[in-house]
């Protein structure tokens, strides 16, 4: 029986704590009362209990304002402010009723001890005291915290761009992750809603304060009226009566306004801090000792003026001098700690200085001239940051690299206008640009020409003008492509990424394309890894031949099982499990050049230039398929592919060779050096549904 006692309490309690944590509900029953209270009357009780529930809430939110470290901390401030005026204006709705109604037999406890207590029982001195409350609040603080906030709201808003692009501008860099890079701007959302509802807010301070001046006033008009003519009071008492009444009145509920109107100042006023507002007074203020010291003398000196309470103001300087004194001692020691560190420093520049940071080489790698500097900087407009973090983004879902993050740095060796992009310190790609200026190129379908500076762009090497950004709709009409400067050098970027992403791939990329996989694909990578056997190098080296013929990598999982299927029956092979994945992705690989009406143009090679590549074909334990041919025969086959290759150019075709699967490979290595941008596939490549046109064939010489 005990047991099952116990066990109805605990569940009781467990019901209670429930209920307790839904504050939705508990919130929505506050908000019906407070409406409430200003059409029912209250017994005298229930009002002295919210008049201190009043002042309770006003002196929280002032302690807390006052140890919040930053503003949209306290983000439900605004509504607060809200909440507790709409009670204030209905308890003085409530008093005013209970006033008016009881006259001198009112009851409230709070009141009376205002009207009586806290001015002596003299409704004159209160009157005075009251005014000047109101005055205080209306003229100073609450004028004030409502022009700041409109201020802060105004400036926050103008400078979230800004700060939004220095975000982004550190997550491209890499010098934060995306987890930081999104809880910044969850913080930036947060400070820009705070202060934008602060600017609205902070209204509701000013008209409370003048409700309150309007309530005192009918207050002891109306019970002027009500005492004299409905109740017959004389003069005397019905003055005093009322007077003090309202006066206890309006001390009690601007009380609350006076605290929560200062926790509207401060918390407006205040600027994003790590600490609390207590102890950066503390540390700020005591930060200059000899201020301390100077006040203390001149407060010390003021004793000897006639008049002055000596022993006041001697006690305050003391009290003052000691302060500054110790903080003067402390800032001594910590001077002292720092010179010792100093000294510490240059004993050690003396030992051999580490020379590994120098060695080390950036992946990627943007310099740019002194006067290309406004295309990075967003402060100036510049979109080059942006538009990196894009290439990054795009790298990844059309290609399947991880492009680590690029660095953009300013080289003063540079010539003031041109741009270098390095991969691993080399350079790879560089251009001359004009600030301020835009590129027009001509498609092929101009007819009118522009005037403007000739140049030849430097991504494609094609010819380009410079014109003015005012000429731009012009350009456009006549059937110009324009673009301004961030997209030429991220264009650059982009096309040296694709060609160079062999290099760009590393073992530590591809750890992390591994990894990504096996949270889905666990056995996948398990067979391969442990199976198999295979190592992280020998992937990366059948990735990176994928990726040097401008194959995506990112369906990994198709290719990771085609390595597993045929790793044992090649012997690990690079270049055979390179073709066998080749041959899985087929259908990939048909649509990436396949036009819209799934065709594929191509070249093919003439049967005796198959053969002789076919039989110079020799195996390399290490470097694998191989080509030994006579250089003149290679150079007669070349120029056979050169020129098919050209004819093809001429008539508007993107040249696809096409060959027989043993000589793909060995027939990509033999061209790509003198046509990097070629296409080599095999008849095994060619899936059902693609029909293939054959534009074109390289003949050998004599058989041409």
């Amino acid at each position: 029986m005990a047991e099952k006692g116990k066990g109805g309490f605990s569940s009781l309690v467990t019901d209670n704590i429930k209920w307790m944590q839904k504050t939705d509900v508990l919130i929505g029953i506050g908000i019906i009362t407070i409406v409430a209270m200003l059409i029912i009357p209250l017994p005298t009780f229930l009002l002295d209990f919210f008049l201190t529930i009043s002042i309770m809430t006003g002196l929280l939110i002032l302690m807390i304002v006052m140890f919040v470290k930053r503003a949209f901390d306290f983000s439900i401030f605004p509504t607060l402010l809200l909440v507790t005026t709409v009670f204030r204006l209905a308890l003085n709705v409530s008093s005013t009723r209970l006033i008016l109604l009881n006259g001198a037999a009112f009851d409230g406890k709070i009141i009376r001890a205002f009207g009586d207590f806290v001015v002596s029982g003299n409704y004159v001195v209160g009157f005075i005291i009251v005014t000047i409350l109101i005055a205080v609040q209306f003229i100073v603080i609450t004028k004030g915290a409502t022009r700041t906030a409109e201020v802060a709201a105004r400036f926050t808003l103008d400078a979230m761009p800004g700060k939004q692009m220095s975000i982004d501008s550190d997550l491209s860099n890499g010098l934060i992750t995306e987890d930081e890079a999104r809880l910044r701007r969850s913080e930036l959302r947060k400070e820009a809603d705070f202060y934008g509802a602060m600017d609205g807010a902070s209204k509701f301070v000013q008209g409370d304060v003048k409700v309150g001046i309007v309530i005192t006033l009918i207050n002891i008009i109306g019970g002027f009226i009500i005492g004299m003519v409905l109740r017959g009071e004389n003069f005397q008492l019905a003055l005093k009566t009322y007077t003090l009444l309202s006066i206890g009145d309006a001390l009690v509920n601007q009380i609350p306004s006076l605290l929560i109107t200062t926790a509207t100042g401060i918390i407006v006023t205040r600027a994003i801090s790590e600490e609390s507002l207590g102890e950066d007074i503390a540390q700020q203020i005591g930060s200059q000792p000899k201020a301390l010291l100077i006040s203390a003398a001149a407060i010390g000196a003021s004793a000897v003026i006639p008049g002055f309470p000596t022993i006041t103001t001697l006690v305050i300087a003391a009290g003052l001098g000691t302060l500054g004194y110790f903080m003067l001692k402390a800032k001594e020691k910590e001077s002292e700690k720092f010179v010792q560190d100093e000294k510490e420093a240059k004993l050690k520049e003396h030992k051999p200085e580490s020379v590994l940071p120098l060695i080390q080489v950036d992946p990627l790698e943007v310099e740019i001239g002194y006067s290309l500097i406004p295309l990075v900087d967003p402060e100036q407009g510049g979109t080059l940051l942006d538009r990196i973090t894009n290439i990054r983004r795009r790298s990844a879902l059309d290609m399947g690299l991880i492009v680590p993050p690029i660095r953009i740095r300013d080289n003063m060796e540079l010539d003031a206008s041109l741009y270098s992009i390095l991969i691993k310190g080399v350079e790879v790609g560089s251009g001359k640009l004009q600030v301020g200026k835009l590129m027009a190129m001509d498609p092929g379908t101009v007819e009118e020409r522009i005037q403007g500076d000739e140049f030849v762009e430097p991504v494609f090497g094609l010819k380009a003008i410079w014109i003015n950004t005012d000429s731009r709709d012009d350009a456009e009409k006549k059937g110009y492509t324009v673009v301004d400067c961030p997209t030429i050098i991220a264009t650059h970027l982009t096309e040296l990424i694709k060609r160079h992403a062999d290099e760009i791939l590393g073992r530590q990329e591809v750890k992390q394309l591994i990894d990504n996989i096996k949270r889905d694909y666990p056995m996948v990578v398990d067979e391969l890894l442990t199976e198999k056997k295979m190592t992280l190098g020998e992937i990366q080296n059948v990735l990176q031949n994928l990726l040097r013929e401008r194959v995506s990598i990112r369906n990994m999982v198709t290719i990771l099982e085609t390595i597993a299927s045929y790793a044992d029956r090649t012997n690990r092979n690079i270049g055979l499990l390179t073709e066998y994945v080749r041959a899985a992705l087929a259908r990939q690989i048909c649509k990436s050049h396949a036009d819209k009406d799934n065709s594929i143009s191509t070249i093919s090679l003439d049967p005796e230039i198959e053969d002789l590549i076919a039989s110079s074909i020799h195996e390399d334990p290490v470097e694998g398929s191989i080509l030994s041919i006579d250089p003149d025969i290679h150079r007669r086959i070349m120029d056979s592919v050169i020129k098919a290759y050209n004819s093809a150019k001429e008539h508007g075709f993107m040249p696809i060779f096409l060959v027989s699967p043993r000589i793909r490979n060995v027939t990509f290595s033999l061209i790509e050096r003198e046509l990097p941008d070629s296409v080599v596939l095999s008849y095994n490549e060619i899936t059902p549904d693609i029909r293939v046109n054959i534009i074109g064939s390289a003949l050998l010489s004599s058989a041409a």
